[in-house]
């Protein structure tokens, strides 16, 4: 089967949604169908073209670390299980079976909660110019990909579909959600980022930086949202080929960032990937979902 960048249920649910990657179905008042198309996304443009099974190991990938960090965090996953939807969308479950997740509908906090363990990207061409990050002052002569003293919160805005996230300082996340929200997202989010670092460390991976997503339930609790540690939303580095000063080896989509910058492509609209870069992207997410979780891919 080629990848699957659209889905169609044929109005057997209501389509509410279609972000860079999920399509969002409603099921009832309080739960959302979230199915992963393997559309990708680099430099908040979607690609023309996608990647076979992604959605699939997004899912995956995200299924894994909900289980293990739901004693930090309450969070809106239920099933990946097929059998647990309405029997009227099981005529289109070869486009959702291993890819779609049933979760729990919540009022969404809009801002995205990045931590940074290591400075790298967009964080590390601020550091060069002024050296802070996010408007954070960092401390003097750290090198490209060194890991900061300690984990740092580095929020930005939420952007619609199409346009563009922007980076903030924690402080103008209070101005977004008010105090009490910015201050729980922080904790969480350093406190997630923290266990799935060693973790992952242990499996020779590190998580350079990642972004998680909040929403608030019925009584005012934050509750982990969206997609979890996938290749999408970190950067994955080998930890035995980890060079300090230098960009690292990725298991994530900076494969294809770097292809895009290489050809002049970042930022602009209806890029088609080659099916090299589309075949090395792929294999990317294969050994990261692998290496996480100890098991071969066989979806």
């Amino acid at each position: 089967m080629a990848a699957l960048t659209s889905t169609n249920l044929h109005s057997t649910l209501e389509l509410i949604a279609r972000g860079k990657v999920r399509d969002i179905y409603s099921l009832d008042e309080s739960t959302l169908l979230f199915v992963a198309t393997d559309r990708i996304s680099a430099y908040d443009v979607v690609m023309k073209n996608g990647i076979k099974d992604k959605g699939k190991i997004l899912t995956q990938i995200s299924k894994f670390w909900f289980n293990l960090l739901s004693d930090i965090c309450k969070n809106h996953f239920i099933t990946t299980e097929i059998d647990s939807l309405p029997e009227n969308v099981y005529p289109y479950s070869d486009q959702l079976k291993d890819r779609s997740m049933l979760v729990r509908k919540y009022t969404i906090l809009p801002i995205e909660a990045i931590v940074r363990g290591y400075l790298t990207g967009s964080a590390w061409k601020e550091y060069q110019s002024k050296g802070t990050v996010h408007g954070i002052k960092i401390r003097e002569g750290m090198q490209e990909s060194e890991a900061f003293d300690c984990p740092i919160y580095t929020p930005s805005t939420k952007a619609e579909l199409g346009k563009h996230d922007e980076n903030i300082h924690p402080s103008e996340a209070v101005k977004i959600v008010g105090e009490k929200y910015a201050k729980r997202i922080e904790e969480l989010s350093l406190a997630l980022y923290s266990r799935a670092r060693d973790f992952a460390t242990s499996k020779g991976i590190i998580i350079a930086d990642t972004k998680f997503e909040f929403g608030v339930d019925e009584n005012g609790q934050v509750v982990l949202v969206d997609e979890v540690l996938t290749p999408d939303s970190s950067r994955f580095w080998r930890a035995d080929t980890y060079k300090l000063g230098q960009s690292q080896d990725s298991y994530d989509k900076q494969f294809l960032r770097n292809w895009l910058t290489a050809n002049n492509l970042a930022y602009k609209e209806d890029v088609e990937m080659p099916d090299s870069i589309a075949k090395q992207t792929s294999e990317k997410y294969v050994e990261a979902f692998e290496s996480l979780t100890g098991e071969n891919w066989t979806i």
